[in-house]
């Protein structure tokens, strides 16, 4: 969407910190033995209690309330039995609408005892992350996010998935620009404009530089032994540094 008024910026820093409340009590609910299952309905008690919508569940019948990735899962990993172990690298992904605006977020965290080169990666993801957001403003080339995304991976020694994209959001989940790839592609023309809201999601891995669907139809896995972090937030595009509307 692009904003037409106050009341857009409103509504979307409002859904927006939820989305980012909802992410920081998840990580701060876990524990080893947990399952994914009790902790995606921690989450959705969450997003409920303040009057927020479940994106995934509304939007494509998600069979949960948010997208809960262990270790070799890269995204939309499906809650269920699987029981949280010492060490997992986990991701919670959640997308809710309140008002008729969407917000989306991800964030990834290793769960104690922590392996240092996972701790790493995942701080190393969400700088990238920060990296990129700060560079964006109106007028510039929405390829520079894949450039600057892709150079970052380089230089801390990991590579991106390639298939995972930024997206547009605000008024529906996924909504134009759509594709905005992850690496540096010469062709796209396309400009950010004043008012745009987007994604910026960056998944950074210590092998593989794509993801794998598997058989239920949801779940991206990487087809090797390497781990992948993703951290997300969605921004408003400004004449200077752009909105943050996912933080608590």
């Amino acid at each position: 969407m692009t904003i037409g008024s106050q009341n857009d910026i409103d509504g979307l820093k409002e859904i927006g910190k939820i989305v980012a409340l909802t992410i920081n009590e998840m990580k701060h609910h876990a524990r080893v033995g947990m399952t994914t299952k009790e902790l995606d309905e921690f989450g959705g008690r969450i997003l409920k209690r303040h009057g927020a919508m479940a994106a995934p569940k509304s939007v494509y019948n998600f069979p949960g309330n948010t997208c809960i990735s262990i270790n070799r899962e890269v995204a939309h990993g499906i809650p269920g039995n699987r029981k949280i172990q010492p060490g997992d690298l986990i991701n919670i992904d959640v997308s809710a609408e309140l008002g008729g605006y969407y917000a989306d977020a991800g964030h990834s965290f290793p769960m104690p005892t922590c392996n240092p080169a996972l701790t790493h990666l995942c701080q190393y993801t969400h700088d990238t992350m920060m990296k990129v957001i700060s560079s964006l403003k109106h007028g510039v080339r929405l390829n520079e996010i894949g450039r600057i995304m892709e150079g970052e991976a380089a230089l801390g020694g990991y590579t991106i998935i390639k298939n995972l994209c930024s997206h547009g959001v605000g008024k529906s989940l996924h909504e134009a620009p759509t594709e905005i790839l992850p690496f540096y592609n010469k062709h796209d023309k396309r400009v950010l404009k004043e008012g745009m809201v987007i994604t910026i999601e960056p998944f950074l891995s210590t092998g593989a530089d794509y993801a794998v669907e598997q058989q239920d139809g949801w779940t991206l896995c990487v087809p090797d032994n390497s781990f992948t972090a993703q951290h997300e937030h969605t921004v408003i595009i400004t004449k200077n540094q752009p909105i943050i509307v996912t933080v608590a």
